[in-house]
Parts: C-alpha cells; structure tokens; sequence
C-alpha cells in the first residue's frame, strides 16, 4: 500500500546514461575552450603591442587602453546583462556568447583603424561579461552535485591556458603572419568552440541538476566570499603585472628566460586545477583557505628571497599554483552560496574579480614608483592576509551556527 510520506517523496533523479556523460563531457570541453579564446581575446593586444601600434598609427600606451576598455566593459555589463537574459536558456545564451567572441575578434582582424578596432573591443568585451556570468552554473548543471567541483575546475583549465598558451601562440603567430592573422586563428577556434556547445549542450530539461539557485544560499557567506575575492585577487595582481620586471631586476634572470620562466609558472597553475578538482566536492572551503596560506608564503617568499635565482623559480611556481587553485573554489562556492539567482552571483563575482585586477595593477604600479619592485610581494601579500583572515573568521561563524 502507497503511503502519504511515499506519494509526497520526490522520484529520485535519473542516474545520467554513459551517453549523456559523454555529451556533457563534450560539451563541457567546448565550454572550456570558449573560456580559452575569451581569455586570450582579452590579453592579445598586449603581446602585440608593437605590431599593433605601428600598423593603426598609434602609440603603444594608446593600444594598450584595447584591454583596459575591454576590462571595464567586463566589470560594467556582467550584472546588468545577467539580468537581462535570466529568461533566456542558457544554451543559447552560451551559444550567442561565444558567437560573439567569434564574430569581435574576426572584426578585430579586420579593422580599418583605431576607433574601429575599439568598437571590436567592446562588443567581444559584452559577449565575455555575459560569458563568465551564465557558464559556471551552465557548466555545473551538466553533472550530478557529487562531481560539481571537480568539472568546475576542468573547466577553468581553458581560463589557466589562454596566457599560458594562447597569448604566446598568438604573439608568435602575429611576429611570423601579421597580427591579424592572429586575430583569425582566435576567431576560427571560437567558431569551432560556438559549434560544439550549439552541437553538444544540452536542453535545460538534459541537464543532470538545476543549478539556478545557491544549494546553500547566504547572503553573509556570498558577501564574505566577495570580500575574499577583492582581497586576494588586488593583493596578487600587483605581482601578476610586474612579474617580468621583478624577475629581471630583482633575480637577476636575462631576458631569454622570461618565457620558460613564466610558461612553468603557467604549467604550475594548470596543475592546480586538476589537484584542486580533486578537493571541492568534499572539502571546498577548506581548500580555498589553503590555496590562501600557499599564496601567502610564494609572496613572502619572493620578497625575503626572490634575489636567489633557484628560490624564485621555486616561488614563482608555487605562486602560478596557489593563484589558479584559487578561481575554481570561488566560482564552486559562488553556486553554494549564490543568496538568489545563480547567474547574477557569478557576474558579481566576475565583475569583483575584474575590479581586484584592475585595483592590483594599480597598487602594484604605485609600489613599483614609490618604493621599487622588489616590495611589491609583501604589500601583496598583506591584501591576501586580510582576505585569508576574513575568510577564517567566516569559517569561525560558520562553525558557531552549526552549533547553535
């Protein structure tokens, strides 16, 4: 006999069939890769600058305003364009996207001058602002909650690989073809990238768990771990911009080692998200405050010692570590604690992050000017110690409640 607890039971959902995994996997390879070409469209210019420059009869600091426009469109639209689209499924939205991306940079390749180039820009810059704000929860919800952040930080493999393999490629290609040609190769990847997820991503019904909403929603936690977020990421990208410099003037290292230097810092931090996929599903705040301390020390680290060649190499490859280990436990921690809509926490949290670039860069350029390079790790690092201590307070509070 069926009783009144039975009928009111939920029907567990249905296991996902090897099939299905199959095409999520897929589908989330595409979504990886789209996050590659937008992270390369990004920082491109700033590979080319010399090539640029000339070309479209412009100085240098002027194309570097191409990413410093791309940025603040970045920051500006995310939320705005995530609460446009909340109707929209996300598989259109992830398709239109990264048609975008394909269609900005194959313009960019194209322009006739400055201002044309610009308007390229900005239009890749809105497809990559509503990009970041619908992907994390869209990739998420191709996988049952057991493996959630292990795929989350498969994907933001894509993110580590755009300046690690993309920006050199095309700054490579762009010295040998012309860096138009650069611009096409990223268009045509993005093409390819835009098939697959229209071929492969699944329906909003396929998809294995809804992830519209914060599985553990909190508004406190979601504004903890913004604060976090500002923090570590000022903190980290005074390094992340002047890293060349400090490796010429304070190691001692010559020119020629400045790309094996930073491809193995970049190699360093691909690791990271594997080793950290490992972590979220069980332990993911826990894991964020380690890559926090790991951060921490590669900063102190590069400061007391960096003028040691074996040392900084040493420091530089934890700091590539720690720093990527750190986007995926965000991103997967935004879905848990997401106060409201998915899509509108993670583009706060993408247009925080731009915010931290932005404001880092700045620190780091204002330490380098007043008192030399060579201190930007520590002032770094104490932007990452607040934000590890805001988060152990947190976790504190978070431990208190469970009590209560």
């Amino acid at each position: 006999m069926t009783t009144l607890t039975d009928q009111a039971r939920p029907p567990a959902p249905a296991e996902p069939s090897p099939a299905d995994r199959r095409r999520a996997l897929v589908a989330l390879v595409a979504l990886s890769v789209s996050a590659f070409t937008f992270v390369t469209a990004e920082n491109l210019p700033g590979g080319l600058l010399t090539l640029i420059a000339p070309d479209l009869g412009r100085t240098t600091s002027e194309i570097g305003l191409l990413v410093t426009g791309y940025a603040a469109v970045v920051v500006a639209a995310s939320v705005p364009l995530a609460r446009l689209t909340r109707s929209i499924p996300r598989r259109t939205v992830l398709a239109a996207t990264t048609a975008v991306c394909t269609v900005g940079t194959l313009w960019s390749a194209l322009a006739v001058g400055y201002w044309d180039q610009m308007a390229a820009r900005l239009v890749t810059a809105l497809g990559q602002a509503l990009f970041w704000a619908v992907v994390i929860p869209a990739a998420a919800a191709l996988f049952t909650p057991e493996v959630r952040g292990k795929m989350i930080a498969r994907l933001t493999i894509g993110n580590s690989l755009g300046p690690v393999l993309g920006v050199p490629f095309g700054t490579w290609l762009g010295q040998q073809a012309g860096w138009r040609v650069s611009f096409l190769a990223m268009s045509a990847v993005s093409l390819a990238a835009c098939l697959a997820v229209v071929a492969f991503m699944p329906r909003a019904e396929g998809t294995a768990s809804d992830t519209s909403r914060g599985s553990h929603p909190s508004m406190r936690r979601f504004v903890v771990l913004m604060v976090v977020t500002a923090l570590l990421v000022t903190g980290s990208f005074g390094m992340i911009t002047f890293v060349t410099q400090f490796l010429l003037d304070v190691s001692g290292f010559a020119d020629g080692y400045l790309g094996p230097l930073l491809l193995g810092q970049g190699l360093a931090g691909v690791a990271a998200t594997l080793v950290v996929g490992q972590l979220l599903d069980r332990r993911p705040w826990s894991a964020l405050a380690v890559a926090l301390g790991a951060l921490i020390l590669a900063l102190l680290v590069l400061w007391a010692l960096g003028q040691v060649p074996g040392v900084a190499v040493a420091g530089l490859a934890l700091f590539g570590f720690a720093f990527s280990a750190i986007p995926p436990a965000i991103s997967h921690l935004t879905l848990q604690v997401a106060p409201g809509a998915t899509e509108m926490a993670t583009a706060t949290s993408s247009s925080v992050f731009n915010v931290g670039i932005a404001c880092g860069s700045a620190l780091g350029a204002g330490v380098v000017a007043g008192i030399g390079v060579q201190a930007v790790p520590v002032v770094g690092s104490a932007f990452v110690l607040l934000a590890l201590a805001v988060l152990a307070w947190d976790l504190r509070a978070a431990r208190s409640d469970a009590r209560a």
